[in-house]
């Protein structure tokens, strides 16, 4: 076995350490708790991996409450994204937020890269990891040009951001650690160090299953929460019910609350559809996020980045001809539902999951679940989960 740098050991530790406490404090998934969002059936899953293909991984950095920040990647399939591009779109719900890599997709209409999310100041150190690691990989030696896709959300209440720790090594284990299965949800990797609603946010996701078509599409939805509002769940304003977070944590400096902050939202699908009819999916994904209680405040940064696997549009950039078949009409209608249906559920499970964190500036407490599932109780809105 191959020594690791000796600056790497305590990065490895740290993220050791995370993941046990992460395990040690089990909370279950909207769904495990009776909490099912709209109406459309989930994939196998209920995961953007339902989705075949795609994968996550992640990367979590947490050393004592100084750091709490990480990585997570997700790729469209598992082959060279650069010379199996998908078509791809990034819909902007309000600006205030880095998004590396955005105008070349929107110009091109497709994604070389995987997708990469982070903190706001680790935005370019993953940019420059991301390029560094692709331009290593096999049939990459003539390369001259790349686009990698960073978006962020600013985790600075949790984690000493100006410190900006992440590394390359960092980079390199989300995607060494790519799952194409179960999704871990929460402070995690991307989400370790996010706030929503004064709350515990982190990663979360949802899928939803649509009959018909080519055997049925697929939609999925991954998200980095880090935002506020008034927090509504299936229509419900569980806020009316819930004490200050603040107070909850117990905390000196109470975690933001105003409505500010970001969230990073990646549509993924396996119906055919190009780089237009994905900019109107991922703009219903803003629809989900809306019922949640966001109202894209000034300064929160709220974008989504969608992409379509189907193979038959999966284009490499030596050839002359842009593959073009893509779904229209009518038929776009149940992927509208599914994209909000999973980006509400998934903003849910990132709550849901998500443990109280000890940070660099404060306590960000996980959602208390049992006013949660009262208030939905109380409003008929919950479905008993089985025993």
């Amino acid at each position: 076995m191959t020594a690791k740098p000796w600056h790497v050991l305590p990065l490895l530790l740290a993220t050791i350490v995370a993941a046990d406490a992460q395990a040690a404090e089990a909370r279950p998934r909207a769904r495990e708790a009776g909490v099912a969002i709209g109406t459309l059936p989930t994939g196998p899953r209920n995961a953007i991996t339902d989705v075949a293909g795609v994968g996550v991984g992640h990367a979590t950095l947490a050393g004592g409450t100084r750091f709490n920040t990480g990585v997570t990647v997700i790729v469209p399939h598992p082959r060279n994204a650069y010379r199996e591009r998908v078509p791809a779109a990034i819909v902007v719900g309000n600006g205030f937020g880095k998004l590396a890599g955005i105008t070349q997709v929107q110009e091109l209409g497709e994604l070389e890269t995987p997708v990469f999310l982070t903190g706001t100041l680790s935005t370019w150190k993953v940019a420059d990891a991301a390029v560094d690691w692709l331009l290593r990989q096999p049939g990459m030696d003539k390369v001259r040009s790349i686009n990698p896709v960073v978006g962020e959300t600013n985790d600075g209440y949790l984690s000493d951001i100006r410190a900006r720790p992440l590394t390359p090594e960092l980079v390199e284990k989300a995607l060494a650690g790519i799952s194409f299965g179960d999704v871990e949800e929460g402070a995690v990797g991307a989400g370790a160090g996010t706030v929503a609603f004064g709350w515990k946010g982190g990663i979360g996701t949802s899928s939803r299953r649509l009959a018909g078509g080519d055997g049925g599409y697929t939609v999925g939805v991954l998200v980095q929460s880090n935002f506020g509002g008034e927090l509504t769940i299936a229509g419900v304003p569980v806020w009316k019910q819930l004490p200050d977070p603040g107070e909850y944590a117990r905390s000196t400096t109470a975690p933001p609350s105003t409505g500010d902050g970001s969230i990073m939202m990646v549509v993924a699908t396996d119906a055919p559809l190009d780089a237009h009819q994905l900019q109107r999916l991922a703009k219903r994904a803003l629809v989900g996020l809306a019922r949640t209680g966001s109202v894209m405040s000034n300064g929160s940064g709220d974008y989504v980045i969608a992409f379509s696997t189907a193979p038959e549009n999966l284009r490499n950039p030596d050839a002359p001809v842009q593959p073009a078949r893509s779904l229209a009409g009518e038929a776009m209608s149940p992927l509208f539902q599914a994209a909000a249906e999973a980006t509400e559920e998934a903003i849910v499970n990132s709550m849901f999951r998500a443990r109280t964190v000890h940070g660099h500036r404060g306590t960000a407490a996980a959602l208390p679940l049992e006013p949660v599932l009262e208030a939905l109780d109380r409003a008929g809105a919950r479905t008993r989960p089985a025993p």
